[in-house]
């Protein structure tokens, strides 16, 4: 896992320093979440002022924002662009997990913004998280649909059961492996599809 380093920002391009704020934001508040984290600390992993800070991002929600759609649309792109692709209905759930594990190897603490519970409750951050799950259900209950037609069952309501289970299992794996730096997205694929040939022969 990649761990921020304070480095000097003197002459440095405002959109790099601004990405770099970025990163180190994302790794705290999916540390902490967004209740517990600190902008003097996002500050100090990247070696500037919090008065920088906050001049580049305007208020904890303003970076929140911005780590959030990095988060967000990083990771709706690489399923849309996976699922798009096509192929075995059967296959598609390894893929997924795939392209989920690819996007965040290096950067693990971003899926836990998705669903941080500490953020308000109303507003805009609450708005595009919940935007952002709406896609993902919306993503996950394609799959469901796919992969059950595919196999004879059409019910729908069995099919949004499915979809729904499926979310939770992709949210419990990742929530599992971010704390596991020395499993990389390969090894994660293969131990995901080891788990499946397993439980489904797939």
């Amino acid at each position: 896992m990649t761990e921020s380093r304070a480095v000097g920002t003197k002459g440095m391009p405002r959109e790099e320093r601004e990405a770099q704020l970025v990163v180190a934001g994302t790794e705290e508040f999916g540390r902490v979440g967004y209740a517990g984290a600190s902008m003097v600390e996002i500050a100090r992993r990247v070696g500037v002022t919090k008065p920088l800070l906050y001049q580049y991002f305007g208020s904890k929600d303003g970076l929140y924002q911005a780590c959030l759609h990095r988060a967000g649309d990083r990771l709706t792109e690489g399923v849309a662009t996976t699922m798009a692709a096509g192929g075995a209905p059967d296959q598609m759930p390894l893929k997924v997990l795939s392209a989920i594990f690819t996007t965040f190897d290096h950067d693990r603490y971003a899926w836990r913004l998705l669903r941080d519970e500490t953020v308000p409750a109303t507003g805009d951050i609450a708005a595009a998280a919940a935007d952002y799950r709406r896609r993902l259900d919306a993503f996950a209950l394609l799959g469901a649909t796919q992969l059950m037609t595919s196999r004879g069952l059409a019910d729908p309501v069995d099919i949004e059961a499915i979809a729904q289970v499926w979310t939770g299992v992709v949210d419990s794996l990742i929530s599992w492996w971010i704390d596991r730096p020395d499993e990389d997205a390969a090894a994660m694929t293969a131990r995901c599809a080891r788990i499946m040939a397993g439980l489904f022969g797939w």
